[in-house]
Parts: C-alpha cells; structure tokens; sequence
C-alpha cells in the first residue's frame, strides 16, 4: 500500500515538514557530486555504525578509528539516503503525515519530537544489534514515530491509498489506524525474519529502527501534545 495523501485539512503552513523535505532532498542530490567513492565515506561518516558507538574508543577521533564525533550521527544519519527509492518513500510518507503532526504539536516541538524519533529508532537498531559494522542512515526512523504519533492523534482520518493487485491499480480510503497498524505489522513480521540475517552479519534494512522509531512515537506524542481548549473531541478519537 502506498500512501498519496491524507483527507485532514491543517490550520498552518507546515513549513517545518517542508524544510525537512527540502533538507532531504539538497543533500542526497549534493552527495551524487561526491561520487561513489566520496557519497560511501560520506555515509561511513556520518551513518551510525551500532559497533563503533556501543565498543568504539571514545578517547580517539573518528577519523583515527575512535568514536570521538559519532554522537552526531544518530542525528546526521537522518538525512542521508542510499538511493532515490528510498529517499522518495520517505519523503512520501513525511509530506502525507508530517503536516497534521506538525499542526498539533507546534513547529518547534514537531522538529524535537521528530528527532527524538530519529534518536528512538538508532537506539532501537543499536539494541538489536549492537556489533553491527554496517552504517545505518535514512529517515524511515524519524518518520515511523511521525506514524505513530498520526495514529495517535488521527486514528479515524481517510488516507488515499494506491493499493497494487497483479498489474490492476486502485486507489482507496482507508482509516489512518488500519494503514498504520498494518504498515507498523509488516514491520514486526520483516524485523523477526531480518534475525537470522543480522545473526550472520549481513545488511539491509533496518527494521528494528522503524520499530524503535515508531515506539519512540507513541510515547513523545502523548508528552508533548497539549490539548487545545475547548476543542477536546478534536484529537485522540
């Protein structure tokens, strides 16, 4: 199921979700400048590497081969993508759900409660799998806990989905909390399946940071959402 947009109308311009978006963008087209060889050091620099956080020397300077420096890269990983597919599902994904969040919240709060997101799911991916060499980037993390905290504020909202059945293509309402619990299943099912891989020291996508960016989610919307006045059937319904 792919999401095309929500029917939930916001009150203000989401222009942090949009400087988001934006960020996003201008940085993956920068790093196709680099090269292959300069877009990998890029990513080996500021993805985060579980193994070099968890058993790194913090007395030593990353670039040495310490851990000096990687306590930025849970938040520099956010911003870097491994290729056009995955940036533009993100990025799908943020400007059909960001906005209402962002609406709800506040700028301000919507930037932290979409970092602390981010930082949720490295701590998800790290807890997994903590001697991990394989750097870990991407916004997919982040954008989990904008999920959940969509499903916890808009449960019964329509989404238009495109919805793919053999080389048929249709597009559908669906409920925000049927789309959202069924993408976040679909993570559980892919995390437990990735085990054995991550047993063997192999790749891929890291499902336990969706996991532990959405968890992160459910729990920082309800700290930092604050109920408007006189508007109580609004949100959480």
């Amino acid at each position: 199921m792919i999401p095309i947009r929500d029917i939930n109308h916001t009150r203000r311009t989401p222009i942090v979700t949009w400087a988001l978006i934006g960020a996003n963008v201008l940085i993956f087209v920068g790093s196709l400048s680099l090269g292959s060889t300069g877009a990998e050091a890029m990513v080996m620099r500021f993805g985060v590497i579980p193994d070099v956080i968890v058993h790194g020397n913090w007395g030593v300077a990353r670039a040495s081969g310490g851990a000096i420096g990687s306590w930025v890269t849970p938040f520099t990983s956010m911003f870097l993508h491994g290729g056009l597919l995955h940036l533009g599902s993100n990025m799908l994904f943020l400007h059909v759900f960001g906005d209402n969040i962002e609406d709800v919240l506040g700028r301000g709060r919507f930037l932290l409660f979409y970092t602390l997101c981010g930082v949720g799911a490295v701590v998800g991916q790290i807890l997994v799998d903590p001697d991990s060499m394989v750097p870990m980037i991407g916004a997919s993390g982040a954008i989990s806990g904008v999920l959940a905290g969509y499903l916890t504020l808009f449960p019964h909202a329509r989404v238009v989905t495109l919805i793919p059945i053999f080389i048929f293509i249709h597009f559908m309402e669906v409920p925000a909390g049927i789309f959202i619990v069924l993408w976040f299943v679909l993570q559980l099912v892919q995390g437990y399946l990735s085990l054995g891989i991550i047993a063997e020291g192999g790749g891929g996508v890291a499902w336990f940071a969706h996991i532990g960016g959405f968890l992160a989610g459910l729990v920082c919307v309800r700290m930092m959402y604050r109920k408007p006045k006189g508007r109580r059937k609004r949100l959480f319904r």
